[in-house]
């Protein structure tokens, strides 16, 4: 009997072209219609319902129809949709910047709108080239961390490290250096990097623009995670060697490592941070560029073609989108972070009995990010993949990276779904 799920499945299939995905796998591996979201659950057309354990992609923040959100969109909807960001402004825009000025480390005091991670990233890169340039050097070359993901834009590939990527796209890409990332989370680790960095920069810091990083936690690079002395002597090397620091908290930000970016857990202030993801709780496509004064005023001039910015995108500050600043306003007016500290630790208590699996090779955790590493397998086996289907037919949205299982849920999730999260996650890894 074809079910709605099946008959969406099909029409899907014969149009679209899902992103991060071999679609010969979906011979197989029937796609999931999502007929609506409400809380941390997703609600498919045959009446099935899942956790959804990864955020959507790590967007969601407060759960999926937030009332909140939704109430201050829809005003917004009713007034303005949309209007250029070039010699026009608008209330949402403004007061969004204002709000991200206060939040984010002291020195950066100027917001840059773009429309998603990737593009912030990019604008990040050109920003930096060009400040140099403006002040008279020439430094076309970016540095970056092994095992790092940026994006995957042109620009953005280039300066992350994900070798399939990287060898396909290879004679595209723009000049990058890489470093080593810090191999653990330990302080011996971090100044074994930092020794490794200044090195490199001594030889080469004459010819590098910036140094962009994942602050804390590579995300795509299976949740690897670092001390926050790497980002202390990190900030500190690229002072002394002018070179601009990139603090990539696209999804880091907005308090996924504990606080509210990871920035902080090292008390340093980049020059330029950029930010997506949670930044609309996961309601609409946003992103901006952060950074100082300093970098602003290299491009303040008498009209100048060449000296002015070149970066610009049609929807560049949608109302919408701005109007979504809500989440900043349930941070402000709740003790997220508070909660969600509490929340972490009832996760990695629970996840002690995971180290009793032979297949488990490791845990770690940063904030509401924990990352499970499973061991002894070969990548044609597809772990992954198999955790994911037995996962769904539990009710649990789990995306793993590789052998990398994690957890990145909406805050709003409650204990009885954070048991049931784990438990499934505990099963699907023992059936492997």
């Amino acid at each position: 009997m074809q079910t709605k799920n099946n008959e969406i499945m099909q029409r899907d299939l014969e149009v679209i072209w899902h992103p991060c995905t071999q679609m010969k796998d979906h011979e197989t591996l029937p796609l999931i219609p999502i007929r609506s979201g409400k809380g941390v659950y997703l609600y498919d057309f045959d009446g099935n319902k899942y956790i959804d354990a990864v955020s959507s992609w790590w967007v969601n923040l407060f759960g999926h129809s937030n009332t909140r959100i939704n109430t201050k969109i829809k005003a917004q909807l009713d007034t303005l949709e949309h209007v250029l960001l070039a010699g026009f402004t608008h209330e949402p825009a403004v007061e969004l910047a204002h709000k991200l000025v206060y939040i984010t480390p002291s020195a950066l005091q100027k917001v840059f709108y773009v429309d998603n991670g990737s593009s912030a990233v990019e604008a990040a890169l050109k920003m930096s080239y060009h400040y140099h340039l403006n002040k008279g050097k020439r430094k076309p070359v970016f540095l970056s961390l092994t095992n790092s993901y940026h994006g995957e834009t042109i620009g953005a590939l280039s300066v992350g490290d994900v070798s399939l990527y990287k060898e396909t796209y290879e004679q595209l890409l723009i000049q990058n250096r890489q470093v080593q990332v810090p191999v653990d989370q330990s302080l011996q680790a971090a100044q074994v990097a930092l020794d490794a960095l200044e090195i490199l920069l001594k030889e080469k810091a004459d010819e590098i623009a910036a140094f962009i990083l994942e602050p804390l936690i590579q995300g795509a690079g299976g949740m690897h995670m670092y001390h926050p002395a790497y980002l202390i002597g990190a900030r500190a090397l690229t002072e002394a060697y002018d070179v601009h620091l990139i603090a990539d908290e696209i999804m880091t930000g907005f308090g996924r490592t504990g606080k509210m970016f990871a920035c902080e857990h090292a008390q340093i202030s980049p020059d330029f941070m950029t930010l997506s993801k949670g930044l609309t709780g996961g309601y609409l496509p946003l992103s901006v560029v952060m950074t100082t004064n300093e970098v602003y005023q290299a491009f303040y001039c008498d009209y100048n073609e060449h000296k002015a910015f070149l970066h610009s995108h049609s929807y560049t500050g949608n109302p919408l989108a701005c109007a979504a600043l809500a989440t900043l306003e349930i941070f402000a007016e709740n003790n997220i972070l508070g909660e969600n500290a509490k929340k972490a630790s009832y996760i990695k208590k629970a996840l002690e009995k995971f180290l009793s699996l032979e297949n488990v090779k490791s845990i770690r955790q940063q904030g509401m990010v924990t990352a499970i590493e499973l061991v002894g397998y070969e990548s044609h086996e597809r772990i992954g993949l198999k955790i994911y289907e037995y996962a769904l037919t539990q009710g649990v949205l789990l995306r793993p990276l590789g052998h990398i299982i994690y957890f990145m849920p909406p805050y709003i999730i409650g204990y009885e779904e954070i048991d049931k999260m784990i438990e499934v996650a505990y099963e699907g890894i023992k059936r492997v």
